[in-house]
């Protein structure tokens, strides 16, 4: 299942359609940068888009928005508020044009290497897409961890409590 897809245009985006219909919670969807490595999980599927960061964060965005069945919890690499312009020229524009992109939705910026423990954790388990775009400013990935879009945790919570009521009489 690891295998590397060179994909122009649309392609990719036929490729996340395709993969958003079979994806539910826990899979994962990241938009990375162009050196982010081929991972060697076997659930882990790399594709290339060939396009801009920001507009590939957005047609994903887009596309999760789309669906009813799964939501999306955001990840950033937290390291990526400290990257200085004078390191990483354009890095000040690039997260300008992110946040407009991720505004309304609830980001957590957490450090890089934690996401890729969450991410190596559930892809033992379950799939992950990783879209390589053009960008060239480090730690600017975009990681979508995907949860159920019908559901939520105060439901399980109200469910869970409901059952050890059921279960203690």
């Amino acid at each position: 299942m690891n295998e590397l897809v060179t994909s122009a245009g649309t392609d990719w985006e036929r490729k996340l359609a395709a993969l958003l219909q079979l994806f539910g919670h826990r899979n994962w969807i990241v938009v990375a940068d162009s050196a982010y490595p081929a991972q060697s999980s076997p659930g882990i599927e790399t594709i290339v888009a060939g396009e801009d960061q920001v507009h590939v964060v957005r047609r994903v965005l887009d596309a999760i928005h789309a669906s009813l069945h799964v939501r999306a919890n955001v990840y950033l690499d937290r390291e990526l508020e400290f990257v200085d312009e004078s390191d990483a020229p354009g890095v000040g524009e690039f997260k300008q044009h992110l946040d407009a992109v991720l505004y309304g939705s609830t980001v957590s910026r957490i450090p890089h290497e934690q996401i890729i423990h969450r991410l190596d954790e559930s892809a033992k388990l379950f799939r992950v897409l990783i879209i390589k775009t053009e960008m060239t400013i480090p730690y600017t990935s975009v990681f979508f961890e995907l949860d159920c879009g019908y559901w939520n945790a105060e439901g399980e919570e109200r469910l869970r409590q409901a059952m050890m009521i059921a279960e203690s009489k």
